[in-house]
C-alpha cells in the first residue's frame, strides 16, 4: 500500500459506520504494520475532522500498541513537526493554518498519553537532547526540516516530560 492509498484507506475507515470495536482493532493493526500505512493513518486521523482522534476509543490505542517501535517514532515527529510548524505558520501570519497545526499537537500529545509506550519515553528523550544539543540521534532529522532556535526551543519544551 502507498502512502496515498493509506491515507485513503484510513480516511475510508474512520468513514465507516457498520464496524464494531474489534473489526476497527484489527483494521488499524493491519494498517500500521507498514511505515506507509502508518504515516498515512497519523495523517488522516491526526488532521481531519474525526471525533474519534479527540477522544481515541479504546480499539484505537490497542491497535496502537500492537506496533511500538513503528507508532513510537511518528507519534513524537508528528508531536515535533506539528510543534514546528505552528510556529512557521504563525510567522507567515497563517492562523488557521497555525491552529491546525496546534490541532495535531494536541490530539498527537493524548496519543502518547494514551498509548503509553516506553519507546515513546526513549525517542522523546533522544528529540529533546538533539533538539538542545544540535547533536545526538536526531540532529539530522532537525536539520532536515531547517528548524531554527525557536523551534527547537520549542521541540525540547514539548519533548522534555513526555
Amino acid at each position: 500500500m502507498t502512502f496515498e492509498e493509506a491515507i485513503a484507506y484510513t480516511e475510508n475507515l474512520l468513514s465507516r459506520q457498520d464496524l464494531d470495536d474489534s473489526q476497527l482493532k484489527a483494521e488499524i493493526t493491519t494498517l500500521i504494520q507498514t511505515a506507509n500505512g502508518a504515516r498515512g493513518f497519523f495523517v488522516c486521523f491526526l488532521t481531519g475532522e474525526w471525533q474519534l482522534a479527540d477522544a481515541p476509543s479504546p480499539a484505537i490505542i490497542q491497535a496502537l500498541q500492537s506496533a511500538p517501535n513503528m507508532i513510537a517514532e511518528l507519534l513524537v515527529k508528528n508531536l515535533v513537526m506539528s510543534t514546528a510548524m505552528a510556529i512557521a505558520h504563525r510567522r507567515a501570519d497563517n492562523q488557521e493554518q497555525a491552529q491546525g497545526s496546534d490541532l495535531v499537537a494536541k490530539r498527537t500529545s493524548l496519543l502518547i498519553k494514551q498509548v503509553d509506550l516506553m519507546e515513546v519515553s526513549q525517542i522523546s528523550k533522544q528529540m529533546y537532547s538533539s533538539a538542545i544539543s544540535n547533536s545526538g540521534e536526531y540532529a539530522s532529522f532537525l536539520e532536515k526540516w531547517g528548524y531554527d532556535h525557536e523551534q527547537k526551543q520549542a521541540i525540547a519544551a514539548v519533548t522534555a516530560n513526555v
